[in-house]
């Protein structure tokens, strides 16, 4: 249930009315909206009788909110919300640009690639140093190893770090540690490390699940968010479905229902979307038009011989084109790099 406050309401009207929701069991998510303020009641809200408080001094009007997700409700926050990511505001006008390599393999590798995007453009370094791969035998990462190299990177770049978490036995390092923690598509629905990483304060970057709906998306924000932590940022990495020339399905069509459902910044992923290089460039121009508030883009600095997902990285010369575009395209879409 939202409660919408008269312009003139004072604010002992609107402590008051809060206290006495909370003496009920209530959970009070306060928020300014146009000329006033909108409170957010959270709990079981069946047994309060609305007509109650259209009663009260101050109380404009009474919305009910049918979707199951609440702190990430736009109705219950109707201004976007903008996080900080080490210095980097993801969100509002500005567009976020993570860039960097799938995988840490090396401190040349990582130094390399993080200097040259970072001259290109992008402002958060993105880097594995945990992955998360269908095969046992295949790369799974430098792990600690990885994140005292992207922390090398970060002291010589001065840019943020985001790199993706498996585990809750992690939280603790990675809240130490990174700048931004990334869930990735596979533990979209990893309940136990959504709640833990809750606890923290730390931007998380959630990945859409491979299968999941805008609905069940948002509703794995709820859970970090009804944890404790309200800095969420939303990513759209494509879906599985019948098609199989692009490794998945880009669905920006997802970005507009975001924004229309929730006031939580979305963000595309356009590498892991295609899985082509050759489509990032036009992926990226075709996220930016449809409303994303940042990109996340591979970039190593020799493809051919990355350990992980070299055919859909960018060059540092490719991904400088990219951002040669991106800077024409931004104005015409009210955004700037």
């Amino acid at each position: 249930m939202i409660i919408i406050m008269k312009p003139k309401a004072t604010e002992e009207q609107i402590q008051a009315l809060s206290a006495s929701l909370e003496s009920q069991g209530m959970q009070i998510q306060r928020n300014a909206g146009v000329g006033c303020v909108v409170l957010g009641v959270i709990g079981d809200v069946a047994h309060l009788d609305p007509t109650d408080f259209l009663i009260q001094p101050g109380v404009e009007r009474i919305m009910p909110v049918s979707e199951p997700f609440k702190k990430a409700n736009r109705k219950f926050h109707p201004a976007d919300s903008v996080i900080d990511c080490g210095g980097v505001a993801v969100g509002g006008r500005k567009l976020a640009i993570f860039a960097g390599p799938c995988s840490v393999e090396n401190y040349d590798q990582l130094t390399d690639t993080a200097f040259k995007v970072h001259a290109a453009g992008a402002n958060i370094l993105r880097g594995g140093a945990y992955k998360p791969r269908t095969s046992p035998y295949a790369f799974q990462g430098l792990k600690l190893e990885g994140l005292a190299l992207l922390e090398q990177a970060r002291e010589l770049t001065g840019m943020p770090i985001c790199t993706e978490i498996m585990s809750p036995k992690l939280v603790e390092e990675f809240d130490r540690r990174v700048d931004v923690i990334q869930v990735g598509a596979r533990n979209m629905q990893n309940f136990d490390l959504l709640t833990e990483l809750g606890q923290t304060q730390k931007p998380i970057l959630l990945k859409r699940g491979l299968n999941a709906t805008v609905s069940e998306w948002l509703m794995s924000a709820e859970y970090i968010m009804a944890a404790g932590n309200p800095n969420v940022i939303l990513c759209e990495r494509g879906i599985r479905t019948f098609e199989t020339y692009t490794r998945n399905t880009l669905d920006l069509s997802a970005v507009q229902a975001v924004k229309q459902l929730s006031h939580l910044p979305v963000i595309v992923d356009p590498s892991h979307a295609t899985g082509l290089n050759w489509m990032v460039e036009r992926m990226s121009l075709a996220a930016v038009a449809a409303g994303a508030d940042g990109l996340i883009i591979e970039v190593h600095n020799n493809p051919p011989c990355a350990l992980c997902d070299g055919a859909q990285s960018l060059t540092p010369a490719q991904f400088a084109q990219v951002m040669g575009k991106l800077h024409a395209m931004a104005p015409i879409v009210e955004r700037v790099l």
